[in-house]
This record gives C-alpha cells, structure tokens and sequence, in this order.
C-alpha cells in the first residue's frame, strides 16, 4: 500500500449465485486522485462500490480505507469509520425534498456529531462555495443540476479521505451532466480528497485522472479520452 493512498484494494473476490461479479479486484487511489469505472448495466460496479463501502461482505481479498482494512472492523467501529472518512453521491440525490439545502447537508453533519453551529457554518459554506441557493427554497425546487451539487456538498460536509459516487451524471441533462462532471473532477485538487466515479457515461469517465473498466470481474485499464485542463 502506498504511504498517501486513500484506497487500497487488493484480489476482490465476489460472486452471487455462482457468478464472479467481482474476480480478482486491484485497485490504489490516492489522496488529491480521481479515477473513474465504467461498464454497463449488471457488470458489478455498484457491487464494487458497496464492498468499498462496507455494506458487502467480500468472498475475499483486502479493502483499506484510510489504513484501516474494512473486513477487520466490528460492526460499530466500520459504521463510524464509514461515517468520517467517505462520502457518497448517489445518482438521484437522496436529498430530503421539504428541507432546505443547508438543512440537508447540515444533517450529515449533525448526524456524524458536529455541534449545530459548526454544522451549519460548514452547509452554507459548501453550498456558497459549489453555487447551490442556501436557504429559503426547498430542495424540491431545485433544478437538476442544483441538487446533484447540493448531494456532493453534502458528501463533502465531514471532510471525508474518499468521496464515492454511483452514476451521479445519470439523471441529469446535457448542461447539468458537464457542469456536475467538471465539478466532481475537480474536487482532488479543491478539496485534497480521493474521488472514485462509477458510470457508464464515457464523456465524463474521460475526465478522471485515470479510468478503468470492469470487465468480466476485472478491472481493465483505459486511455483517457478528456484533454487535462479543458
């Protein structure tokens, strides 16, 4: 494992029912890194999420988050790792509708044990500082493209090693698609995080710092296909 990598993975094994979603996994990230995995519908990329996650429990191999290995964790002690060193995105949000998006992203927050004035101070910073409106309007009436920013201030809330995210370009429009891709892309150097993107979408895997595609339980590397800088 490298001394500055955030994730480390090492021989991912997972099947369900007799098939290898996940056959041999090898996969370093490190801190102020982005890297992106694509393949279609079925081929396990949100399986491999969750294994990061700790929701899955592996055949076998080794996942380090932040130097911990995740299989060695009581239930407990992975439940409060989770919570203070990754950040997830899903691809719909799911942001509470009737709140405001402060209040969304300051439950995160409360809810890892922040006091409530920390926790809102860093909302309305985050929110402020990725162009999401603060208070006053709720969440539903947000567009597309302003609640798939208000989900990424909300992973980013507790300061997290790793931000994940699952399809979070998949809902959105052309605009709002490139617009959430730029910004994802540019939250290792930003915020000094790791970013792993799952997706399906080439145009904005073409943006990570390097891409992979899982294929047939393996990871497989690609060329970047997004001029660096544009």
């Amino acid at each position: 494992m490298q001394v500055n990598s955030v994730l480390d993975v090492r021989d991912l094994h997972y099947s369900v029912a007799g098939r290898a979603l996940l056959d041999g996994v090898d996969l370093t990230l490190p801190a102020g890194r982005s890297l992106a995995v694509t393949g279609p519908s079925g081929t396990g990329k949100s399986t491999l999420l969750n294994c990061l996650l700790g929701l899955i429990r592996y055949d076998r191999g080794e996942v380090r988050i932040a130097g911990k290995d995740l299989a060695a964790l009581k239930p407990r002690n992975l439940a409060r790792h989770r919570r203070d060193t990754i950040g997830m995105v899903f691809q719909f949000g799911e942001l509470l509708p009737e709140l405001t998006p402060v209040e969304n992203v300051a439950m995160a927050a409360l809810l890892a044990g922040v006091k409530r004035a920390e926790a809102f101070g860093r909302a309305r910073q985050l929110l402020t500082d990725l162009g999401v409106p603060v208070e006053g309007t709720p969440t539903a009436e947000l567009s597309g493209g302003e609640r798939q920013r208000a989900a990424v201030a909300r992973a980013l809330v507790n300061r997290p090693a790793l931000l994940l995210a699952d399809e979070p370009t998949g809902s959105l429009d052309t605009r709002n698609r490139e617009a959430v891709a730029e910004l994802l892309f540019s939250l290792p150097e930003r915020w000094g995080c790791a970013v792993l993107v799952v997706t399906h979408d080439e145009s904005v895997a073409g943006r990570a710092d390097s891409r992979f595609a899982l294929h047939e339980g393996r990871l497989v590397a690609q060329a970047a296909s997004f001029p660096r800088g544009a």
